[in-house]
């Protein structure tokens, strides 16, 4: 009974903070995706992210990232702009329209936690975001809110996909969620046929060497690698391409999280201005954007490849 209601405070909690969605889950090994994360590694679609493969154990049993841990808080933030860019210019991915996601969501959580201490007693927990070995997708299936796509994103049928995941980790004994267990992508193979590079080798299954994603922020090469000349799709720093094409994303709405108001520079310079940017210009506009993980050479390399060059 106790645990049902920590559930529901948390949850309130959660939204009066921003989130869109909350779900809870018990902290167990996760075998299966233990089994799929170790198939993909082996199969090299990690590229040069020679991190996906460090800390093995801890991405599959949240309890050995905190001692103790009986609970998976999974968190959903929308970013979904309301503005877009304008035609010509270098595609920027969404998520990267406004400030730095990390910083906007480590926030949130800190507060998130610091609330369940001061409401529910001396509790220990961790917050992550996209920045520990956290698989972050199987936790929110098993909390209930969406399912995995094609895409190999969290999909949901109320809001599509434009959203970050977080996770607070927790040994609080809290009420699970069911798990999400219908998939409701059906037929549909919109995203794997317009993927520009075929980086969706089968329904839920990325290789990341080959998405554009990758190519334009992970991949630190001084030069793009062969073969991808003319697939650039005008993505100069992510891709939104199987997101955009996506049927439930005809759901999405704008985000109401002023952090994620896009930097105007995103929206309106051309191909031509972002050539001309200097590195101080860049990390001056950029300083809490997430398009500083690319730097401003990265950028310079991926605007080559929009030229074709």
């Amino acid at each position: 009974m106790q645990s049902a209601q920590h559930s529901i405070l948390i949850k309130e909690e959660a939204r009066r903070l921003g989130f869109d969605a909350c779900g809870m889950a018990m902290a167990v090994q996760l075998d299966d995706d233990a089994r799929r994360l170790e198939s993909w590694l082996k199969n090299g679609f990690h590229g040069t992210m020679q991190y996906m493969g460090n800390h093995f154990d801890l991405r599959t049993d949240p309890r050995k990232l905190v001692p103790g841990a009986k609970s998976v808080i999974t968190l959903l933030l929308n970013y979904f702009p309301e503005q877009q860019q304008q035609a010509d210019a270098p595609k920027i991915a969404k998520y990267a329209y406004g400030t730095d996601y990390h910083y906007v969501i480590r926030e949130k959580l800190n507060n998130l936690l610091a609330f369940i201490k001061a409401n529910i007693g001396d509790v220990d927990g961790r917050g992550f975001v996209d920045s520990a070995p956290v698989l972050e997708r199987s936790w929110a299936v098993r909390s209930g809110l969406g399912w995995v796509g094609k895409n190999g994103n969290l999909l949901t049928k109320h809001s599509g996909s434009f959203f970050f995941i977080a996770t607070l980790i927790t040994d609080l004994d809290l009420e699970p969620d069911a798990p999400f267990s219908t998939d409701y992508c059906g037929t549909c193979r919109k995203c794997i046929d317009a993927c520009p590079t075929e980086a969706i080798v089968s329904p839920t299954i990325v290789d990341g060497s080959k998405c554009i994603s990758y190519l334009t922020i992970e991949l630190k090469d001084a030069l793009m690698p062969q073969g991808f000349e003319g697939k650039m799709d005008g993505w100069m720093f992510g891709c939104d391409v199987c997101q955009d094409v996506c049927p439930w994303n005809r759901f999405s709405k704008p985000s109401t999280e002023a952090h994620f108001k896009p930097i105007p520079e995103v929206l309106n310079l051309s191909l031509a201005e972002w050539e001309t940017m200097s590195e101080d210009a860049f990390k001056k506009a950029f300083k809490n954007s997430p398009m500083k993980r690319s730097k401003w050479s990265g950028v310079q390399r991926n605007l080559k490849a929009v030229r074709g060059l």
